[in-house]
């Protein structure tokens, strides 16, 4: 019998390099269209909705509706995104962040397929992730060329 807790929901917050690293983990293969991705400078946050890719244990590959954001964010920038085509979906490949010399703050980058990329420069490192709702079936499993 499938263990219970393995379809609990996702809640991880990130307030520093290491919580990030595991935050990007689990959002590597989350899918966004360019339309889910707002930036609200009046609240300094970055926030997003999109479906996640959900390993089992048992190499069933699931999805899930996800919610996320990143707050104390004073400027976003895109590279390879287009803001004119909103139901453009981009594929989330990992999120890193590096800190200003001797500060808390620094730049958080979302990393995409196709070379598509958002830099957040942000007052220090604040990230939340929530999952939202039921689970379902994946279609196709992502394929990722490996470096030999």
């Amino acid at each position: 019998m499938p263990d219970a807790s393995a379809d609990a929901p996702l809640r991880l917050v990130a307030l520093d390099t290491e919580d990030l690293e595991i935050l990007s983990a689990h959002l590597q293969d989350f899918v966004v269209k360019v339309a889910d991705l707002a930036f609200l400078p009046r609240e300094k946050r970055f926030a997003f909705v999109g479906n996640r890719a959900d390993r089992r244990v048992d190499g069933e590959l699931r999805r899930r509706r996800t919610a996320g954001h990143f707050d104390r964010v004073t400027k976003v920038s895109a590279r390879g995104i287009d803001r004119s085509a909103p139901a453009t979906v981009l594929n989330l490949l990992a999120i890193t962040f590096a800190a200003d010399e001797g500060e808390p703050s620094g730049e958080v980058v979302l990393l995409f397929s196709g070379e598509a990329s958002l830099k957040l420069t942000v007052e220090c490192l604040e990230a939340q992730v929530v999952d939202l709702g039921p689970v379902w079936g994946a279609k196709g499993a992502p394929a990722h060329e490996t470096e030999l």
